[in-house]
């Protein structure tokens, strides 16, 4: 039985005239792994805060175990700045002891790239003072990690994390013991680590099990069967399920019948993205010259990024673009849009950057633009122009887009001044699409957006006709809204990448293990380790063959529990038979969970 660590019982928090939170009662236990999502200002944050008594309830109680060991990543850190990271980190150990813990060893290579912290100009000695806002989250981080803890509770992890950093992040949180609460909009994060979800909307929370797929999946067809919701947004969630099941690998090991009950759900909804059409709609909007690179070398300062890079990028390309911190992601797009600016005047170090002569670009920065704080949402919106047009006959009004980045008819009337920085990125955005551009680039669009903005945005980008590169810590937003990838591995050239993200991190970690000074079967030794034994091939066949054995069934008891689900229907006024159907029912649906968890071990060595 699971030790119960936290309780919240009829929590409420008010700010204002507003109920953030109204009545929540929940519970966290050991092995816990639970993702916390929402719009933003729904209160997320506010609830872990409470949930670790970092903020008070106005009615109700949150309690916890005797002796819990909490450790808690807020939004703002509370490093001494006249402090080194050695001091924050590590304290006073000796050198010997921390390069002799493989815990610490494994937090420094994985958040810093190694253990003498490169990109730090003094290593451990650094004082923190002087460091960037990411540099020190990724110091409070590694501080919480090291230290042993029964629940952490992180609000946001995944900023200032590069593909790598997060997936490193998701690996270690999986083998801790550690339960866990965590705020993030990165989907695949919340996927690869969270077992449970809450969904903190309009003061409740709704709890859901399973990580952000299941999440999906088990709110679409919960707002299915009540048909309460209204239809945009039904659609939308349908459309996203559509994308999971179908767009993208499977992000999570699931038994097949779930899969089919997830198209059945979604046989009605077309793919995310027609590519044909929209490709005919971009080569008409922009003729067959977008971006050609000839010979091109790029520098920042006196910094070589790129050299010799030949590439061009057609009409309706969608590209993602990934790469090492300081490879050239950013440089390589400014390159592009000075070009585009002076319509080819403008050419890098060496080389020559060709644009064709319709090309409208517009260019999302990591800065949020200054916008006027005197202006109304909607009035910054109609600046730009009042109606636009999406193509294939679609139009929308300036208001309309404003609602569909889920600014209410209420809040367009809110002056830019009072707007959070999630929802000055929200209306940047939007003033860009308006512009009708026929290139996008976006470097960074998934910061400050919760996942259910994240969703709209894929949701319009599906439809717009163009080219496009995205540059995103967010493998999630990446596979969802381009076709290719491309990276920058820190070697001044640029790759394509067949197998996308995952491909990515297979190649960095090789080029890691390859300028590692030790082989790392000699740090598991060192560290006094095991190797896990590879799963010989005659056990692979034996649990493909069982698994076979336990998808047929499943299969059977989904069929069983479809028919049970329709007897207890048709006997509804008879109370013993519906007793007895239940009592079946709670049976079979035991048996089929330890199904399930026999399922996943076997597809691991199958």
């Amino acid at each position: 039985m699971a030790v119960n660590l936290v309780n919240v019982e009829q929590v409420s928090k008010v700010y204002g005239t507003r109920a953030l939170l109204d009545g929540v009662s929940l519970g966290v236990s050991e092995g816990d792994r639970i993702g916390v999502v929402g719009r933003n200002g729904d209160g997320k944050t506010t609830l872990i805060r409470m949930l670790a008594k970092l903020e008070d309830a106005d009615t109700g109680r949150v309690t916890h175990s005797g002796g819990l060991r909490l450790g808690v990543l807020t939004q703002h850190d509370s490093l001494d700045p006249k402090a080194t990271v050695r001091h924050e980190i590590i304290r006073d150990l000796a050198d010997h002891e921390w390069a002799g813990s493989a815990k610490i060893r494994d937090v420094l290579t994985g958040l810093f790239g190694g253990l003498d912290l490169p990109g730090f100009e003094h290593g451990l000695d650094t004082v923190i003072a002087p460091l960037s806002g990411g540099e020190r989250r990724r110091i409070a981080l590694a501080k919480l990690l090291i230290a042993e803890q029964d629940l952490i509770v992180l609000d946001e992890p995944t900023n200032h994390l590069d593909v790598e950093g997060i997936s490193w992040l998701a690996r270690h949180l999986q083998n801790r013991r550690s339960a866990l609460v965590c705020v993030t909009h990165d989907r695949w994060f919340l996927d690869q680590v969270c077992t449970r979800m809450w969904d903190v909307q309009r003061g409740a929370v709704h709890e859901y099990e399973g990580g952000y797929s299941d999440y999906v999946f088990a709110r679409a067809e919960r707002e299915r069967i009540a048909a309460t919701e209204e239809s945009k947004r039904q659609n939308l969630m349908r459309k996203e399920l559509a994308w999971l099941r179908r767009g993208a690998p499977a992000r999570t090991s699931k038994p097949r019948y779930r899969i089919e009950a997830a198209n059945e759900l979604i046989a009605d909804v077309p793919p995310p993205r027609d590519t044909s059409e929209l490709m005919k709609f971009a080569n008409a909007r922009l003729g067959k010259t977008v971006f050609d690179l000839e010979d091109v070398t790029v520098q920042a300062g006196p910094k070589t990024l790129l050299t010799h890079l030949t590439w061009q990028l057609g009409p309706g390309d969608r590209i993602g673009l990934v790469g090492v911190n300081g490879a050239g992601k950013t440089s390589l797009l400014r390159a592009l849009a000075e070009a585009a600016r002076t319509q080819g005047d403008a050419q890098p170090a060496a080389g020559k950057i060709v644009v064709g002569k319709t090309v409208k670009l517009a260019y999302l920065s990591q800065e949020v633009a200054e916008l006027n704080p005197n202006l109304r949402v909607l009035e910054a919106v109609q600046q730009v122009r009042d109606r636009v047009d999406l193509g294939k006959g679609r139009e929308m009004t300036a208001g309309q887009l404003c609602e569909q980045f889920g600014f209410s008819k209420e809040k367009q009337w809110t002056p830019v001044a009072d707007l959070s920085g999630g929802e000055r990125r929200r209306l940047q955005i939007l003033r860009l699409l308006m512009d009708e551009p026929n290139v996008l680039f976006l470097d960074e669009p998934t910061n400050d957006l919760d996942i259910e903005t994240l969703t709209q945005l894929e949701d319009l980008l599906d439809g717009w006709p163009g080219s496009m590169i995205v540059i995103s810590h967010d493998r999630f937003f990446i596979e969802r809204t381009t076709d290719r990838v491309m990276a920058l591995l820190g070697d001044a050239t640029l790759r394509m990448l067949p197998r996308g993200i995952d491909e990515y991190i297979e190649r960095r970690e090789r080029m890691a293990e390859a300028s590692s000074p030790a082989p790392a079967a000699a740090a598991v030794k060192e560290s006094g380790g095991a190797v896990a034994p590879a799963v010989s091939a005659q056990a692979a066949r034996a649990a493909k063959k069982e698994l076979q054995k336990i998808e047929r069934q499943l299969d059977k008891m989904s069929s069983r529990e479809t028919t049970l689900h329709a007897q207890i229907a048709d006997n509804a006024t008879n109370f013993e038979k519906v007793a007895k159907l239940d009592a079946e029912l709670r049976e079979l649906v035991a048996e089929r969970d330890e199904l399930e968890m026999r399922w996943l071990e076997l597809a691991e060595d199958a």
